[in-house]
């Protein structure tokens, strides 16, 4: 059994900057790709960028890119969600997920094991 535990979120406001974390303790391996998902009230969960389990590969949705940047240290199994530029509309619960297929990353389902959540809000 593995668990994904989520820090770092919280208040913020816009044009500010957050870094999330994502721990992984259990049952780590270094087999897992790891992404970052975020759900707002009333909406789905939706994808933000994902990052291959050697590190090498990144994806990111495009409401994101040029402002976040996903990074992983092995050694501590931490992934990181470096948030820059902040909107609004980042609003959300952050969630971090594994999954063992580098293949369509942008849909939940193919992630196997999820964190708890941490809150992001951010003020205009």
């Amino acid at each position: 059994q593995v668990r994904l535990v989520e820090s770092g979120g919280g208040l913020v406001q816009a044009g500010g900057s957050l870094r999330l974390s994502c721990a992984a303790s259990g049952r780590t391996s270094s087999i897992y790709h790891m992404g970052w998902f975020r759900q707002a009230p009333g909406k789905e969960r939706e994808f933000v960028s994902a990052i291959s389990r050697t590190g090498y590969n990144t994806v990111y949705a495009d409401s994101v890119k040029g402002r976040f940047t996903i990074s992983s240290d092995n050694a501590k199994n931490t992934v990181y969600l470096q948030m820059n530029s902040l909107k609004p509309e980042d609003t959300a619960v952050y969630y971090c997920a594994r999954t063992t297929t580098w293949f369509r990353l942008i849909s939940p389902d193919q992630y196997t094991d999820w964190g708890q959540g941490t809150q992001v809000t951010v003020s205009s």
